[in-house]
């Protein structure tokens, strides 16, 4: 019997892994009924989006540390997950009706002020830091899937999400 493979396979895989996978996929397809294809379908439209996002800032982080070699600067490890902390934003409107949450350079995702004000209670309220994680990641799996196409967060431990948290913590009170 092959070993089933889970998702927490690599990018990087060979031409022969990569054929055993789309051959395994397709054996298992036929099986699956319309919400099966469905899910799948918009799982893979997202993992392509995220693939395309992580090509994106790789390109980006190179981009500012190239520039920062033609500036003279000293030579500095930026990690990926400390340049893409300073890409998450959150800007409400002048009415205060909704709130865009920006991911990069032009994405965003729109949350109404009621959406926000739950947002706000959720990441401060009483729990460890990775229970309130696990609910805020929750809540986005459950209601707000949509935000996946925009920030691409891998689970609860994802360090964006972190950074997220501690984001609203910082800059939004509940009046």
């Amino acid at each position: 019997m092959a070993k089933k493979k889970t998702s927490s396979i690599k990018l990087e895989k060979t031409t022969g892994e990569k054929d055993f996978l789309l051959k395994e996929l397709k054996s298992l397809l036929p099986k699956l009924d319309s919400e099966g294809l469905a899910f799948l379908i918009e799982q893979s439209r997202i993992h392509l989006y995220n693939m395309q996002v992580t090509e994106l800032n790789k390109a980006e982080i190179a981009a500012f540390n190239t520039s920062q070699k033609r500036k003279g600067a000293a030579p500095r490890a930026v990690t990926q997950s400390k340049a893409e902390d300073k890409s998450i934003r959150i800007e409400g409107t002048e009415s205060g009706s909704s709130y865009y949450l920006y991911y990069g350079s032009n994405n965003s995702v729109m949350f109404s002020r009621d959406e926000m004000r739950l947002l706000i209670k959720l990441v401060n309220a009483e729990g460890t830091d990775l229970e309130i994680r696990t609910w805020l990641y929750s809540w986005f799996e459950r209601e707000r899937k949509d935000i996946f196409a925009i920030l691409p967060l891998k689970d609860k431990f994802d360090e964006r999400l972190k950074f997220l948290v501690k984001y609203i913590r910082e800059n939004f009170k509940l009046k």
